[in-house]
């Protein structure tokens, strides 16, 4: 059989060709391929070019930037639901970390009074997510601008009731 005939042998052939047409072309650039292995250094190193898995890459990106803590807290806040349960979640939401302090925003006075009975737990369970100390305290923001009920019996001029909307 010649290598006409087998599409394997011809495969090859046309691969040593390429190889050779590219070495030519490296020579008369002066970019001679190493007759010796690269050595490496101990370990896994890699050079600036080379292709690395996209989490390692992120996770290089993070951490140059010293944005590792800011893109744990964003984590923790988009997973809110499956950290502090779907009842609690549904009337609160996280909306921002500071200094230690996390805020969290309630539907309602009763959600809020909730969260304060929770604080506790929840700066526990938040540097469970986040690692120690990370969390120092929880502060909670009632419902702001809260729609005032309308009805015969208002007094002009008032707030509303001060004890529900605050």
């Amino acid at each position: 059989m010649s290598v006409d005939d087998n599409p394997t042998a011809r495969g090859a052939a046309m691969a040593r060709e390429k190889l050779a047409q590219a070495k030519a072309d490296a020579a008369k650039r002066g970019q001679l391929p190493r007759r010796e292995p690269r050595r490496r250094a101990g370990g896994a190193r890699r050079e600036s070019g080379d292709p690395q898995l996209f989490g390692r890459a992120i996770a290089d990106l993070l951490a140059d930037r010293g944005w590792e803590r800011s893109a744990a807290v964003g984590a923790v806040f988009g997973r809110w639901a499956d950290i502090v349960g779907p009842d609690l979640a549904s009337h609160t939401k996280p909306e921002s970390f500071e200094d230690g302090e996390v805020l969290i925003a309630a539907d309602s006075t009763a959600w809020a009074t909730q969260v304060r009975l929770l604080a506790r737990t929840l700066v526990r369970r938040l540097n469970e997510e986040l690692g120690t100390g990370t969390v120092t305290k929880v502060k909670v923001r009632g419902p702001q601008n809260a729609p005032r009920s309308t009805g015969g019996l208002r007094v002009t001029g008032s707030r509303g009731p001060g004890d529900t909307y605050g």
